[in-house]
C-alpha cells in the first residue's frame, strides 16, 4: 500500500506547477484547476518518487519531482506498466489508460530527462478519473489488478 506525498496542478500549457495539499477530483473536469483534466484518457497523471528517485540517481542530479509535470506523486507503490489498472487514491478511483510519455519539454528543463524517463515507464501513468471525490497529501493509495 502505497501514500500520497504531494499533489500538483498546472492552469495553462507551460505554466509552472502550483503544489497543493488537497484536490478535488471530478470524472468530468479531472483534477480541479489543471489545465489538461478534461482530456478522458489523461484526466490525472501519477508518478512514483521511486521511479523519480531512480531517474534523478541516473542523471546524477536532484530535480524537483514537479520538474516531471505530474500531478501526484505517491510512494510506497509500484505502478503498473500496462492499462487498465486501477488506483484508488482516498475516495476517488482512477484506471490506467497509458503511459505518461515524456516530451521534449523534458529536456528542455534537464537535458537528458528525456530518455531518463522511457524506461519501466518511469515517467509515470495517465489515468482517466472512474469515481471522483477529494485527493490530499498523505491519503492511501492502493493497486487494483485488471480484471
Amino acid at each position: 500500500m502505497g501514500k500520497v506525498e504531494d499533489i500538483a496542478r498546472r492552469k495553462k500549457i507551460r505554466a509552472p506547477m502550483e503544489t497543493l495539499n488537497t484536490v478535488t477530483v471530478d470524472e468530468k473536469t479531472g483534477l480541479a484547476g489543471d489545465i489538461r483534466g478534461g482530456a478522458l484518457k489523461r484526466q490525472v497523471t501519477i508518478l512514483s518518487a521511486e521511479a523519480w528517485n531512480s531517474v534523478c540517481e541516473e542523471l546524477k542530479t536532484e530535480l524537483p519531482w514537479t520538474t516531471r509535470r505530474a500531478n501526484i506523486l505517491v510512494s510506497g507503490i509500484k505502478l503498473p506498466q500496462e492499462s487498465g489498472y486501477q488506483i484508488q487514491i482516498g475516495e476517488v478511483l482512477l484506471e490506467v489508460t497509458r503511459q505518461t510519455d515524456p516530451c521534449e519539454r523534458m529536456d528542455e528543463q534537464y537535458l537528458g530527462l528525456t530518455n531518463a524517463l522511457m524506461p519501466d515507464w518511469r515517467g509515470g501513468v495517465c489515468c482517466s478519473v472512474v469515481r471522483g471525490g477529494n485527493i490530499m497529501n498523505g491519503d492511501k493509495v492502493t493497486l487494483y489488478s485488471k480484471e
